[in-house]
């Protein structure tokens, strides 16, 4: 596909250069218009969409990611759009993302490192919406470093700024290796630890006061199960 191709190569102006391969920093991918549009369709979902966590609230679009497979369930227009929007830049290999999860982050709120596991297409591209975050990495725990301690702070690497209406797409080591979380606090102080400060227009030493954040994470499953299977039988 020949639109994908062309698409992909005009990604390559948008590589963080400073992180590990590979990631997209995309600032305004999506209008202030689409932004309030699609704050409004996630406040607008049913109560029922959403599920709370410690520190967080997320909806989860397009079903159950399983390691049997996923019993797909369509994605409301609004969110598929996006979708392919997303899709369209070549980020999955020519394959349609199928899943989004909406995840809340009130100021103040965060998620542990963590890493996104084998059943996805290993890629992550992230929407932000509504407020700025910090987004850190860290290698991954080993018992490989003689008798350093393995704490979070001596396995943290870098950050990357994540500003409202952009698109970041993680690849590679970036998704394959390291571990990503978000430090739960209410204010953020830009450092030179943040690999893509000048891309997403951060001078160092400036603090940013966070707010409300809405994250649409899109990804491919490409394990789907057309039937409904029942999950739990052996």
């Amino acid at each position: 596909n020949k639109a994908v191709c062309k698409l992909s190569v005009s990604l390559k102006q948008f590589v963080v250069h400073d992180a590990l391969p590979t990631v997209y920093y995309i600032p305004d991918f999506i209008s202030e218009d689409e932004e309030s549009y699609l704050l409004q369709q996630v406040y607008r979902s049913p109560k029922t969409k959403w599920t709370q966590l410690s520190g967080r609230r997320l909806q989860n679009w397009g079903g159950l990611p399983h390691p049997k497979g996923m019993v797909a369930e369509k994605i409301p227009d609004w969110l598929q759009t996006y979708c392919e929007k997303v899709s369209s830049l070549g980020a999955f290999n020519g394959q349609t993302a199928n899943h989004v999860l909406v995840n809340e982050y009130k100021q103040g709120e965060g998620i542990m490192p963590h890493e996104d596991g084998p059943l996805y297409h290993p890629t992550v591209t992230t929407i932000s919406l509504g407020s700025h975050t910090l987004l850190d990495f860290y290698a991954p725990v080993s018992c490989l470093e003689g008798d350093a301690p393995q704490t979070e702070e001596n396995r943290y690497l870098f950050s990357l700024l994540v500003k409202p209406r952009s698109l970041l797409i993680l690849q590679d080591e970036m998704y394959q290796q390291l571990l990503h979380g978000i430090q739960a606090r209410a204010q953020d102080t830009l450092t030179d630890k943040v690999a893509n400060l000048s891309a997403a227009g951060g001078e160092p030493g400036k603090t940013l006061i966070r707010d409300t954040r809405v994250s649409l994470t899109i990804r491919h499953v490409p394990k789907v199960i057309k039937a409904k299977l029942i999950l739990g039988r052996k």
